[in-house]
């Protein structure tokens, strides 16, 4: 029962998506601190002065000194200030030293462990058996991004985009989810400090317009992404158990399970049919260890094994699970096939014309792929045949116009092919034509006919004259 209220929470929480800024530059945090704890009353507080930095205090506090930087703020919020250490003795201060803020430039808006899911209440979304790939654990074009109240923050936003949309940003409790109200949120004097890079952020205020879905618009700063992972990783994938890992679109690493590609129709909603695999099919106990993850995503078109700049739009499940070793991967394969099942009974009522389905677990050395069109196929061979047979009429109809002249056919007879051949001319003993040379044999006239008893011989240059036998 408990998993279902779950399922039900994600499912009404499903329709518009909030990623959560992680980072913070509050006075409070620890960990802004290179010592590793908030400064006391006889510390010094060192901001570096090149350093453009937003802080915002949230108590009192006394300190002994503070150089702060040439450029950068604290906002204090309601009783909170500084007062001079009067030299009192503070019990869970030390004798006191330097502590620094810590330096909040790397702080990468397109690094995906800098990012959490949450519900619209602001609390952290249930983890539960449905995930992002990685381009979309960053906020995409249609995302909710909220940065938490009473923090302050500074957040790199290098990007490839020229235009990094999203629907709204709350800011210290304040959404902006207009494009004026985000406009004149940037010619204050908080913005600059809290965003810095060549990026640019824009507000539309519009959640995606398409029921089929939209795709998540971080493809151009897929590297980035990656690189990101990476280096909070090792700077290294994790080993599959797989020997051939599959790589779905949008993932920087190869995972093992199944991937369903699905080509779709005008019908197709991509909530609905995202709600009816969690209810119908995820949610059966078999598949307790199982993640999913459904989205719209582009892939590119390829021609003879040269990439086009155009791209196909389609619906991208990825399915993976918590079974190790030789099991990896394998429940997700039966639910794949469960989905496949699914989709050749349901298909082109749920608006899907296709899925092709790619399959890479612990147990075997090479991804398996299976395809199940709907109506593909039999459209298919109809407009196929119809196509000849206009061909074919077209062809009939111009030549008995005079407009197509056409190449006569002529097929031997059987008496044809009953007499006898043709015997071949006797060889000539005028020996060969040799193309290197043009030497004539003495004595002889090419256009007379040649005696029977005459031997032609060649120069070989090789060779001295008088060594030639006849």
């Amino acid at each position: 029962l408990l998993f279902l209220l779950g399922i039900l929470q994600l499912l009404a929480a499903s329709a518009a998506v909030y990623k959560q800024w992680i980072p913070n530059t509050n006075f409070e945090t620890a960990s802004n601190w290179d010592k590793g704890r908030v400064p006391c009353a006889s510390d010094v507080v060192h901001f570096e002065k090149d350093k453009v930095v937003s802080v915002f205090v949230r108590s009192p506090h006394m300190l002994t000194d503070m150089y702060l930087p040439l450029n950068g703020e604290l906002v204090l919020a309601a009783g909170a200030g500084f007062t001079a250490f009067d030299g009192s003795w503070d019990p869970g201060c030390d004798s006191g030293g330097t502590v620094r803020f810590a330096n909040a430039e790397h702080h990468a808006w397109f690094d995906p462990t800098l990012w959490q899911d949450v519900l619209p209440s602001g609390e952290l979304k249930p983890s539960g058996p449905l995930f992002s790939v990685d381009e979309e654990r960053v906020p995409c074009h249609y995302d909710d991004v909220v940065f938490q109240p009473e923090t302050s923050f500074r957040v790199n936003i290098d990007s490839a985009q020229p235009v990094i949309h999203l629907r709204s940003i709350s800011v210290m409790g304040q959404e902006l989810n207009t494009p004026a109200s985000w406009a004149g949120y940037l010619q204050g004097r908080s913005a600059p400090l809290q965003f810095h890079g060549n990026g640019t952020l824009q507000v539309t205020g519009t959640g995606c317009p398409d029921k089929s879905g939209c795709a998540c618009g971080n493809a151009l700063d897929g590297p980035r992404i990656c690189a990101a992972l990476l280096r909070a990783s090792g700077r290294r994938c994790p080993e599959p158990a797989c020997q051939s890992p599959l790589q779905p679109l949008g993932h920087c690493c190869g995972v093992c399970g199944a991937t369903i590609n699905l080509d779709f129709t005008p019908d197709f909603d991509l909530q609905k049919y995202q709600d009816r695999l969690v209810q119908e099919l995820l949610s059966q106990p078999k598949y307790a260890g199982v993640q999913m993850a459904v989205s719209k995503v582009h892939k590119a078109q390829s021609y003879l094994g040269i990439l086009s700049r155009s791209s196909t739009p389609l619906i991208q499940i990825v399915l993976i699970d918590d079974r190790a070793g030789g099991q990896s991967g394998t429940a997700a394969e039966q639910l794949a096939a469960d989905i496949m099942e699914d989709i050749a009974q349901h298909g082109e009522t749920l608006g899907i014309s296709s899925g092709k389905m790619e399959v890479a677990t612990g147990s075997t050395s090479s991804g398996q792929v299976g395809s199940h069109p709907v109506s593909r196929i039999t459209a298919g061979t109809v407009m196929g045949l119809l196509f000849s047979l206009l061909f074919l009429g077209g062809i009939l109809f111009l030549h008995k116009k005079g407009k197509l002249r056409l190449p006569a056919l002529r097929l031997p007879q059987p008496w044809e092919r009953m007499e006898d051949p043709v015997a071949p001319a006797p060889a000539s003993d005028n020996g060969f034509d040799n193309p290197m040379f043009n030497v004539e044999s003495p004595g002889v006239d090419l256009g007379e006919e040649t005696p029977k008893d005459l031997q032609v011989f060649y120069l070989n240059p090789l060779y001295d004259a008088s060594e030639t036998e006849t």
